[in-house]
């Protein structure tokens, strides 16, 4: 406990409170039921709704005698914090405060509903640790705000109880295209644990297998938690759990259904009506009661990593629901993620994989447009944008359905270069980078959308050409390829779910690309070199997630599924898609990883701020041994402050970097160190983020 905020004064040794009489020892000056402590557990321990570092602790109220009943575990609450009313949650009452001074009364009930679980607090402590964030924050993300109007209605969820009765029946026919397939899901019929990284087979069996886990999970009397993406992968799941188990038996969680409806679905789950719960990643703490398996379906998806602080990935969360409720897990995907290929190293998980027969079955022929063969045909293969093969390719698969066109950037033209010199054109004004937004438009630039002269400033020269193609100017370049035959784009705004079984150009990019019935035909996927040439640290493993998506979506190569990849056969991870191997790629990306001391094989924290904030804040903390700093390195000012519009300081970037197994210690040291600096008030805001996505 540390000082509360009503008197500032530290704590004391823990002592009883007496009926009528206040926390400091005088006499109540009203001996009534608002003023009156409860005669049992008097005590509130208070998790209150404020997130700075050095009050991320439990603080005591006491429970007047008048909200006793309501004043339960869990509840919502107001309280009266540094004079001003503030949310809270009610995480137990005692008997005793550790407090020496006087202790304030709850404010408020909010309502009695007991939202925050015990294991709940408990994750959200944990999640909180290992993220360097404060307790706040975490509950944020994972109790939804109060609609009282769902609340009071959500009763009437007694009818998902009656029909989640009816016991699903999990179908394992699928799942006995692994080897070790069926032994994973008779492990969680029988209540058991297992843990697996799966490395699904080309296609779209994946919602059905998911929900067949979910059904064996569910028949051994426990609960399970499906973790996708986004609403289309959402929507497949619930359309495979509905063929699987009974109506009543699953709820899906999502941004996207209004927070009426979120809430009275959420609240289902918390009271047991629902024990199979499916949605993206806000459902990550979804209270499933007796949670038996968590799954999580293509976690290397950047939508899978939360926005706000502290910046949790879905992934980590389940694994950290896993761990500490002894419970399945079930890490999934076409393509194979760093973090995954080290729970595989570090014997937490088992790999779950299709033998090869089984790959070739079921994987598209993929090829690539520089190869030898190709070459010899056409020897301007390696270096245009779309070679002979591709149209080729796309020609013959017209005649049976419908052709998919992966391009890795939406618009129309993303970058233009000086056609005579090769200089890429930038705004003479802020040095962003110029785009041309449509046909016959003029240049922008995309940061102050100014239009820029069609000139070169290096040459002078007024011819341009197009070094990054979009997605809308590729569907202008095929329609006119292909005369006569349907162009559907998929991107942006625009996002299509499915498309028929017909002749079709369907042009997308990346995450955007709608099933088709039966599969495509054929895919050609554009522009490999844009993805490979990204500057991050996931450009590989990321290029072949991407590459690995779209392919699934073709029909098996005995079937006559195609796959044409622009880029240069030699990239290990061109190679890695030519087999489907997922798995090699991982080890390979893991070792190089481990050997730069690079996340996952190490924790990394990125502290960004002024640099003297962020100096004295390194110099304040112990860092665990073995760890180092990176840096510092320049990152683009905030803007102007908003006060008198005097230029913010130059921020820079430091990089600290630990073994992993002291991953947790270091967030905490951090989080420490911010927490002194928050109750000093220091000048200079320094923030502070765990195992950031991207390093560059």
């Amino acid at each position: 406990m540390g000082k509360h905020p009503e008197d500032g004064r530290s704590p004391g040794r823990r002592r009883p409170v007496t009926p009528g009489v206040s926390a400091s020892g005088g006499s109540s000056p009203r001996a009534n039921t608002a003023n009156t402590p409860s005669t049992e557990l008097p005590v509130a321990r208070v998790a209150v709704d404020v997130a700075l570092p050095h009050l991320d602790r439990l603080f005591d109220y006491l429970v007047p005698q008048s909200m006793a009943q309501a004043a339960v575990p869990g509840c919502r609450v107001k309280v009266r914090f540094s004079g001003r009313l503030t949310a809270g949650y009610l995480v137990e009452r005692v008997s005793a405060s550790e407090h020496s001074g006087t202790i304030a009364f709850l404010h408020k009930v909010v309502s009695s509903e007991p939202v925050l679980t015990g294991d709940i607090a408990k994750l959200a402590r944990a999640v909180a640790d290992r993220y360097g964030g404060t307790m706040a924050d975490v509950l944020r993300l994972a109790i939804p705000p109060r609609h009282a109007a769902a609340e009071a209605s959500a009763r009437a969820g007694a009818a998902l109880a009656e029909g989640a009765a009816r016991q699903p029946s999990p179908d394992g026919g699928l799942w006995a295209r692994y080897p070790t397939g069926n032994s994973f899901l008779a492990a969680l019929a029988n209540g058991r644990a297992p843990r697996a990284v799966w490395s699904a087979l080309p296609g779209q069996c994946w919602p059905a297998e998911i929900a067949a886990a979910a059904a064996a999970a569910h028949a051994a009397g426990r609960g399970a938690l499906v973790v996708v993406p986004d609403v289309r992968d959402l929507a497949a799941v619930e359309a495979a759990l509905a063929a699987t188990t009974a109506a009543a038996a699953f709820v899906s969680l999502a941004a996207q259904l209004g927070p009426a409806e979120r809430y009275r679905r959420w609240l289902a789950v918390l009271r047991g009506e629902v024990k199979i719960v499916v949605g993206t990643r806000s459902a990550m703490f979804a209270p499933v009661a007796d949670l038996g398996l968590v799954a999580i379906w293509d976690d290397g998806d950047d939508l899978h990593a939360e926005p706000r602080a502290p910046y949790p990935h879905a992934r980590d969360v389940l694994l950290i629901r896993a761990h500490r409720s002894a419970t399945a897990a079930l890490i999934g995907g076409f393509a194979r993620t760093a973090e995954a290929e080290q729970l595989l190293a570090t014997g937490w998980a088992k790999p779950l994989i299709a033998d090869r027969q089984a790959v070739r079955q079921h994987a598209p022929l993929i090829r690539t447009a520089g190869d030898d063969a190709e070459l010899a045909r056409d020897e301007a293969a390696r270096t245009a944008r779309m070679p002979s093969l591709a149209l080729r390719t796309a020609r013959e698969a017209l005649a049976v359905g419908p052709v998919l066109f992966q391009v890795p950037r939406r618009g129309y033209v993303a970058a233009v270069a000086c056609q005579r010199c090769g200089e890429r054109v930038r705004c003479a004004a802020c040095a962003g980078p110029v785009a041309i937004t449509g046909r016959d438009q003029p240049l922008r630039c995309g940061w102050c959308g100014q239009e820029v002269k069609q000139s070169c400033a290096t040459c002078g020269n007024a011819g341009l050409r197009a070094l990054v193609t979009g997605a809308r100017r590729t569907a202008e370049e095929l329609g006119r390829a292909f005369p006569g035959v349907q162009v559907r784009t998929s991107s942006g705004a625009t996002v299509l779910a499915q498309v028929a079984q017909e002749s079709a150009l369907v042009i997308a990019t990346p995450g955007a690309e709608p099933s088709a019935d039966g599969g495509y035909a054929a895919a050609i996927l554009l522009d490999g070199w844009a993805l490979l040439g990204r500057p991050s640290l996931r450009a590989a493993e990321e290029a072949l997630r991407r590459w690995m998506n779209a392919t699934a979506l073709v029909r098996p190569g005995p079937a006559g599924g195609k796959v044409v990849l622009i880029a240069d056969p030699a990239v290990p991870v061109v190679q890695a898609l030519i087999r489907w191997d997922p798995a090699g790629h991982a080890r390979r990306e893991l070792a190089e990883r481990a050997e730069l001391r690079f996340p996952p094989a190490a924790r990394m924290a990125s502290l960004t701020g002024p640099a003297d904030a962020v100096v004295d804040l390194l110099d304040a903390v112990s860092l665990p041994a073995g760890s180092d700093i990176l840096g510092p390195v320049d990152v683009p000012a905030d803007g102007r402050d908003s006060g008198g519009g005097e230029p913010v300081p130059q921020a820079v970037r430091f990089l600290v970097r630990a073994p992993f197994s002291a991953g947790t210690e270091l967030a905490v040291a951090l989080r420490t160190g911010l927490a002194d600096r928050t109750a000093r008030k220091d000048a200079g805001s320094v923030r502070m983020r765990l195992d950031p996505a991207e390093l560059i």
